[in-house]
């Protein structure tokens, strides 16, 4: 059975990942080849997808982290929220997503959304 907490911690491990082929590596041992990504601002499939888009995340607030929050979990699905902000400050994006496993553990699919964004 797939530990939950744990693929939804190496799901935001991932996205705070900066070094590209460190990030990279973690995208290939935790997502599925054809894995899909959807968000309000977003929406890709295959690992080259998923990759790009956390790269241009990363660019757009650079130095800014992501904490995971409780993750609930039942059969292959985990819901969690998560904050991005500056280390020990407050959010300035909270979200929450969907996490859906594929038999072999790996991330088959995310959902994402954004409860809270900052305004221009």
């Amino acid at each position: 059975m797939t530990n939950l907490q744990q693929l939804a911690e190496h799901y935001i491990a991932t996205w705070n990942e900066t070094d590209a082929a460190t990030r990279r590596k973690l995208i290939d041992t935790h997502w599925a080849a054809e894995a899909r990504y959807t968000d309000p601002l977003a929406e890709v499939a295959g690992r080259d997808g998923v990759d790009a888009v956390i790269g241009a995340v990363q660019a757009q607030f650079p130095g800014l982290v992501f904490t995971l929050g409780a993750v609930d979990a039942h059969h292959n699905l985990a819901r969690f929220t998560w904050d991005l902000g500056p280390a020990g400050a407050e959010a300035l994006v909270v979200g929450f997503d969907v996490l859906e496993a594929t038999e072999d553990g790996l991330i088959g699919a995310v959902h994402g959304f954004l409860d809270k964004v900052p305004s221009l």
